[in-house]
């Protein structure tokens, strides 16, 4: 009945074939002189999605998460990840090859201060490391008595027998009626930025603030509409954008060039260094900006200070065009998802579906639409233990039937013009425990918790965190990934600076879209995960308030399980919030859907007083 554009790495990602690779690459660290190489899942850019060609730590170690770094030397391998691939390295890793490291826990710089044998010369990709990220690996190097070097060739790149080529992605214009600004706009902003650092220039390294402030979108890389390029915005005169030409049709090339001067991407250099010979001072962004790039800015003779991107703030906060584009897009996969959950709940007592089988029907139904360009990510699709596995991601090999009392997780997302979508729901299987039932009402608590925030201007993601968690913790348990992160407008459904959670300093402000999506994961037995994007707003007025007040309104429109809430521990407020949640879903998605899809929405979403 379905069919999808079912992505695996299969391939390329093959455990199997870790041995021989990780053997040769060891022939050629010897042929170099060194003694190791380090190796991080990033490519120029640092970006969380890479092209095809950049997934050097997925062909070396089957490990195909968006967290990783290898040290290989040439008697060990350790693989570093954080808590949400834990379980799916341990997976996907042959472990006589790879020991499993939590980065977390123990960082690659604590482990060569705690490891590695003095008189180690490590090499490194300049390129693939940022400048502080290569700065701590030297370092702890030098603690030990090792030495870190670069290469000139990525000794990985040298074994990879058909690696593929580099992308080249055609780049479209983004219209205004989605953007909400022009160029000159966007641009007259930056200029303003550069200028209260007392800067010179912004280089930009991060693809997804080009994309924003020239008004394009690509196709270089899956999921993310990237067009893999750098800029340089000058304080005076005209802004360049460095990508290869062959990326961009005549009328793109013309609407630039009204903004910017199109340059090749190997200009970049010569352009810096003629900046550096005016000593002039130049913003870099110290977390997307290569260690390679900020060398040679040193080196042009300028004046370079590591910031965050002042772009990347300005893109996070949504204007009035962006925000009425999320609700769009939210409503229309809300709909896709309604469709989704109603054929789940027809078929999957049935016992005959697999995570590919309901993969491919979400992606079905969000492309009937006729709007979708792209999932925003890979689906999540985890039944029973699998569900555990924060990140999952479902391959031909690990493919699980999704059986009668179990718990499935389901976390996916689209990329549409006006928005981007993620949402996540974990849905009963027939009859669910007690205890099932227990742990999903703590988490939707603390959702709930979350969604009914009110704070103050200047509040971070680390101030609200907790609301998600305290249930858990009251329980002595707790979720390993953060309650939620930015979200782009038709760009990355993981956008910087702003999240909730433990390490979320930034503060939020309104215009901002984030998710909500506290957890719970019992190892080997299944994962419950509730997640919806949320936009702070302004609070409603507060009788004897003292100050302005932000709140959250959530704009994510799909039915909760409600088989699986225990309503006795849930609170009048809590209740009257899912219901009044509940209302405005069937309100909003019911004239979207067909007939039956009306029907078992009608049914689903009645208040919990209701049986």
């Amino acid at each position: 009945m379905f069919s999808a554009k079912f992505q695996t790495f299969d391939d390329v990602a093959d455990p199997a074939a870790a041995a021989p690779r990780i053997a040769a690459l060891r022939a050629k660290l010897r042929q170099n002189g060194l003694d190791g190489f380090v190796l991080p899942r990033a490519d120029r850019h640092q970006n969380e999605y890479v092209p095809e060609s950049e997934e050097r730590l997925a062909f070396l170690t089957g490990f195909t998460g968006s967290a990783g770094f290898l040290i290989v030397l040439l008697d060990k391998a350790i693989l570093f990840t954080d808590g949400r691939y834990t379980l799916q390295a341990r997976e996907q890793t042959d472990p006589a090859i790879f020991s499993i490291v939590n980065m977390v826990e123990t960082s690659p710089a604590a482990w060569i201060e705690q490891n590695l044998p003095a008189g180690t010369t490590l090499g490194y990709d300049a390129w693939l490391h940022t400048a502080e990220g290569a700065e701590k690996l030297s370092k702890a190097c030098a603690k030990v008595g090792a030495t870190l070097v670069p290469v000139k060739n990525n000794p990985v790149d040298d074994i990879w027998k058909g690696r593929p080529a580099p992308p080249l992605g055609a780049v479209v214009l983004h219209d205004l009626r989605h953007t909400g600004a022009a160029t000159k706009d966007k641009l007259q902003k930056t200029v303003a930025e550069i200028g209260k650092q007392r800067a010179d220039a912004l280089v930009i390294t991060d693809p997804h603030n080009i994309a924003w402030l020239f008004n394009i979108r690509g196709s270089d890389v899956a999921h993310t509409p990237l067009p893999l390029s750098f800029g340089l915005v000058p304080k005076d005169g005209r802004p360049s954008i460095y990508i290869d030409g062959r990326k961009l049709s005549n009328a793109v090339r013309d609407q630039l060039e009204q903004t910017a001067d199109v340059r090749e991407p190997d200009s970049l250099t010569s352009d810096i260094e003629k900046l550096g010979k005016t000593n002039a001072t130049m913003l870099l962004d110290q977390a997307t900006a290569a260690d390679a790039l900020v060398k040679q800015a040193e080196q042009a003779g300028g004046k370079i200070v590591r910031v965050a991107d002042p772009i990347t703030a300005l893109k996070a906060v949504k204007n009035e065009t962006e925000i009425a584009g999320a609700h769009n897009a939210q409503a229309r996969d809300g709909a896709a998802m309604a469709r989704f959950l109603a054929w789940f709940d027809r078929e999957a007592p049935r016992g005959q579906l697999t995570e590919i089988a309901a993969v491919e029907a979400l992606e079905t139904f969000r492309r009937e639409s006729g709007a979708l360009k792209d999932v925003s990510f890979p689906s999540i699709s985890g039944a029973g233990p699998n569900g555990a596995i924060v990140h999952y991601r479902v391959t031909r090999k690990t493919n699980r039937p999704i059986k009668p009392g179990e718990l499935f997780l389901i976390d996916s997302g689209g990329q549409y013009d006006d928005g981007t979508t993620d949402i996540t729901r974990t849905i009963a299987v027939g009859t669910p425990t007690e205890e099932m039932r227990t742990r999903f009402t703590q988490v939707l608590k603390g959702h709930i918790a979350v969604a009914r925030a009110i704070f103050p201007d200047g509040t971070s993601g680390a101030q609200l965190d907790t609301l998600a968690r305290q249930y858990l913790w009251q329980a002595g348990v707790d979720f390993e990934h953060g309650t939620g992160h930015g979200v782009g407008s038709y760009l990355s459904v993981h956008e910087g600076p702003a999240r909730i959670s433990k390490l979320g300093t930034v503060p939020l402000k309104r215009g901002m879209i984030l998710s909500n999506e506290p957890g719970y994961y019992k190892a080997d037995g299944f994962g419950i995960r509730i997640e919806n994007l949320i936009l702070v707003v302004a609070a409603p007025v507060i009788a004897g308030a003292e100050k302005p007040m932000n709140a959250f309104e959530t704009i994510t429109l799909a039915p909760i399980d409600r088989s699986l809430i225990d309503v006795r521990l849930m609170t009048a407020e809590e209740i009257a919030w899912l219901d009044s949640y509940h209302a405005r879903v069937a309100e909003t998605i019911a004239p979207l859907v067909d007939k039956d899809t009306q029907a078992w929405l009608k049914a689903v979403t009645r208040p919990l007083g209701d049986n």
